[in-house]
């Protein structure tokens, strides 16, 4: 095993999961990006390394308990020790109760919630050997209330939440930084400007959240000193109504 330090990114897509694994290669990490079909990691692979940076795509279903832990163990024998992870799954699909499936709502909690736990455990394990380590989950306003249309999510969101107090409370005393982010609002994306063209047009107000600022405070998370850690950050535009 190298002594390259590892920046694991869990849904390290188009936007705020990509800017985290740059944030980090940025720093000299080596970012161990994932999806589950590792062919869509190309590009983000290629600007990092284009950029001076070393990172490596990784295609894993992180609701699946036996990828997860080849992943964990691939990454700490042959590339380095894990000294960051970053949940960023979302799962947002709007539905009313009246039409919402079991199997939908099943598939979402294991998606925004049971995957989070997955990863979350084998990353700890080899976190506590080492005493030191920073996880981080991904929220969303959906972590702290329920919208209409949005029982599945934010039944996922509240659960992740719940799994990162419980796991910071126990880590902390490790060494190990369990932190949540709350991310509240309208992210610069692709979707966005395509579905939502009004709202996007807010961008020239600084009123939608630029990816790359996002990543910034993740990467502020993971410098805190000890004595002074940061368990959740609301993260929201000035124009965002809370």
């Amino acid at each position: 095993m190298s002594d390259k330090k590892v920046a694991l990114i869990i849904g390290a897509g188009d936007a705020t999961g990509g800017a985290i694994a740059k944030r980090f290669a940025k720093e000299g990490f080596v970012a161990a990006c994932v999806r589950r079909n590792a062919d869509k990691l190309a590009p983000l692979i290629d600007e990092i390394e284009n950029t001076g940076g070393s990172a490596l795509p990784f295609g894993c279903d992180a609701r699946n308990e036996e990828e997860v832990q080849a992943l964990v163990e691939k990454l700490e024998s042959d590339v380095g020790p894990i000294e960051v992870m970053v949940f960023n799954i979302g799962a947002n699909v709007p539905s009313s109760i009246f039409d919402e499936t079991a199997r939908k709502f099943f598939k979402i909690w294991e998606m925004g919630c049971f995957s989070g736990f997955l990863t979350g455990r084998e990353v700890a394990l080899r976190m506590k050997e080492r005493g030191r380590g920073t996880i981080l989950y991904t929220g969303a306003t959906a972590s702290t209330r329920g919208g209409k249309g949005f029982a599945a999510f934010s039944g996922s969101k509240h659960a992740l939440k719940a799994l990162a107090q419980s796991m910071a409370r126990e880590l902390g005393p490790l060494g190990i930084h369990v932190g949540h982010v709350i991310v509240d609002g309208a992210i610069d994306t692709d979707f966005i400007r395509t579905n939502f063209p009004e709202r996007y047009t807010l961008k020239d107000q600084d009123g939608i959240l630029n990816p790359d600022h996002i990543a910034e405070n993740y990467w502020m998370l993971h410098k805190q000193p000890r004595d002074a850690w940061t368990f959740e950050l609301d993260l929201r535009p000035w124009i965002e109504k809370w």
